[in-house]
């Protein structure tokens, strides 16, 4: 059956498709290269940078001279700002999502995990409580929602609760720190804050979709986020053996790479049947994972494709950003920034103090849990699409991930340079 030719506005219209994925594929590369190579910063800013440069709602809403606009703006009351970006860019943007908190679960080392568990818990815990309180209050307080418990001021709470693990390890491999007892401790907390910032994601989302807010509602989703993480989790790390063999038995070119993958999109959907953010579930077959030799087997072409398409997610949230609505909401960014900053801070070092670290290991451990990073770029993008924020507070969110991640390695590198141990027993861990 011979397709219907197309016509003279179908090619041009998939010309311009194919012109603005270039753009963005470039841009993420580009703007990556700039800040790690000349600014020393992690390159995850210079991809959200990019993207509000480019996005609809800054030079590429712009027309020059007779050239229309690279994204034109669909305007109008409860717009989805979703539908000013390619449907193919955005589902790129979605498969990077996945593949990101897959490989984050692959590279955690349970083994260590496990060992600081006692510690890293309750510093975790800190870590959440007190920036969640913080988030819910400044939402309500500058009168944006009346209710405490309305699913807006959770979403910014939950928001808050967020800590990049791929940040604050690369900072930490990056000056051989990653084995110290503050360095173990750190992966450790900012995994666990994740789980439970990822949990409180799924409870708001769910509430939203199911318009319920009460109690039992909210023990209800609880239950079944926890429920479904656990078992998610401990079906595949029961089975990873298995899964590990089955998977490196194949000879075919490319196969435990693309098995590996289905895996974590299995995960992710199953995350999604079951009403929860599908970051969750890529994150736990990731985590299952870890204990088996795969991230080896696959490393080389994983690598590839995680750079190839993870800057992409970043560029698109970026262009995401209504540059206009954010000016409007700069001064409540600032001082959501500053309760972000003091959340993290306070929140994880005061508990590290009585779990065997002294003043300067909790302040390099409160350090190292600030930056958002992606996480919270992940968790303002599903607020966004589904509904749950708007494009303001999405700006918010960004301004928060932004400086909280640009000032964590500025200020961490340098406390490991100078005040001594920051554990009472004063010894490096050794390299398993």
């Amino acid at each position: 059956i011979r397709r219907p030719p197309r016509s003279t506005l179908d090619r041009s219209s998939a010309a311009s498709d194919a012109y603005k994925r270039q753009i963005i594929l470039i841009a993420a590369k580009l703007s990556g290269e700039f800040c790690e190579r000349f600014l020393k910063i992690p390159p995850v800013l210079g991809e959200l940078a990019a993207g509000i440069i480019i996005g609809p709602y800054a030079l590429g809403g712009l027309s020059i001279g007779s050239l229309a606009p690279l994204f034109a703006i669909n305007e109008g009351v409860g717009v989805n700002p979703l539908s000013n970006i390619p449907q193919e860019i955005w589902v790129i943007g979605q498969i990077a999502a996945v593949i990101l908190l897959f490989v984050a679960g692959l590279e955690t080392d349970l083994k260590q995990f496990l060992r600081y568990i006692g510690p890293a818990s309750v510093i975790a815990l800190g870590g959440v409580i007190l920036p969640f309180i913080l988030g819910i209050s400044s939402v309500v307080l500058i009168g944006e929602v009346d209710d405490w418990g309305d699913p807006k001021a959770l979403f910014m709470g939950a928001l808050m609760t967020a800590t990049s693990v791929g940040i604050t390890a690369r900072v930490l491999a990056d000056i051989g720190k990653l084995n110290t007892p503050e360095g173990v401790t750190i992966i450790g907390s900012a995994v666990i804050d994740d789980v439970l910032g990822i949990l409180i994601l799924s409870i708001v989302v769910g509430m939203v979709e199911s318009g319920g807010t009460s109690g039992g509602e909210i023990a209800r989703i609880a239950s079944i986020a926890i429920g479904f993480w656990v078992a998610l989790t401990g079906i595949i790390l029961l089975t990873a053996t298995k899964l590990f063999r089955f998977i490196s038995g194949f000879r075919v070119s490319g196969a435990p790479l693309v098995l590996a993958l289905a895996l974590a999109f299995l995960g992710a959907g199953l995350a999604e049947l079951a009403g929860l953010a599908m970051i969750i579930g890529a994150y736990s077959v990731g985590l299952g994972l870890s204990t088996t030799p795969l991230r080896r087997l696959i490393e080389e072409p994983l690598t590839g494709l995680y750079h190839g398409l993870v800057p992409v997610f970043f560029v698109v949230m970026g262009m995401l950003v209504d540059v206009t609505t954010m000016g409007n909401a700069l001064v409540f960014g600032i001082v959501f920034t500053i309760l972000a900053i003091i959340g993290k801070i306070v929140g994880s070092g005061a508990p590290a103090l009585i779990t065997g670290f002294n003043s300067i290991g909790a302040w390099r451990i409160g350090l190292g849990m600030m930056p958002r990073g992606e996480v919270a770029l992940i968790i303002a993008g599903i607020g966004l699409s589904r509904g749950v924020i708007g494009t303001d507070l999405f700006g918010v969110s960004i301004l928060m991930t932004v400086i909280t991640t640009l000032l964590a390695p500025l200020l961490l590198v340098p406390s490991f340079k100078k005040g001594g141990p920051g554990h009472h027993a004063t010894t490096t861990i050794p390299e398993q």
